[in-house]
């Protein structure tokens, strides 16, 4: 059996985000597992401008080349962990915007949320299930939420909580398994649409 693959997403491309040392954290723990290979998604790394392909995604007919190189990138893995911020009581417009981007490289992916904020991100958690949803991402229930309050030293430092690395071994435990579960379904599906 192939090894799964967990692409974590830094969910913010804003200038001084504190996005990066949250999914660094995310990866530092992650990476102590033998179940599964994880890396770090930079969404900066990717320049996405805002959607701009006259197709929609769900026909999986991409014309420009960042479009393309993002499927690529979205496409190589079993699951995620989305890191994001919360902003007005959503997800950023950067990560929706990449979310929007493609289509069939998420479906029957499993995902995990990790989240902050001034409310520990978890409205942001909360409409980024919704989207998922529709994208075909099974989203599993152990969330991971960092308050701006008392997990940051003047809102900037990343210090979290101890407690907080019990909440991620659970999200993760949770995640792995499911994201294995999904390359099955994949699998039948592709045979399915071979068949046909």
């Amino acid at each position: 059996m192939s090894t799964v693959r967990i692409g974590i997403i830094i969910g913010s491309t804003r200038p001084g985000r504190v996005g990066d040392q949250v999914a660094n954290w995310v990866l530092e723990h992650a990476a102590t597992r033998t179940d599964a290979e994880f890396e770090l998604v930079d969404l900066a790394d990717f320049a996405l401008p805002h959607l701009d392909e006259a197709m929609p995604p769900s026909l999986g007919q991409y014309a420009n080349d960042h479009t393309k190189a993002w499927a690529e990138k979205v496409d190589s893995f079993d699951g995620y962990i989305f890191v994001t911020p919360e902003y007005n009581h959503s997800t950023s417009g950067a990560l929706k915007n990449a979310l929007d981007f493609v289509y069939g490289e998420w479906n029957d992916k499993a995902a995990g949320l990790v989240s902050y904020g001034a409310a520990g991100g978890t409205r942001a958690a909360e409409h980024l299930r919704l989207i998922l949803g529709e994208l075909q991402v099974a989203d599993v229930r152990q969330q991971v939420a960092f308050s701006l309050m008392t997990d940051f030293e003047n809102y900037h430092v990343f210090t979290p909580a101890a407690y907080h690395q019990g909440m991620l071994a659970a999200q993760l435990d949770q995640l792995v398994p499911w994201a294995a579960a999904l390359k099955g379904v994949r699998d039948a599906r592709s045979a399915l649409a071979q068949a046909a």
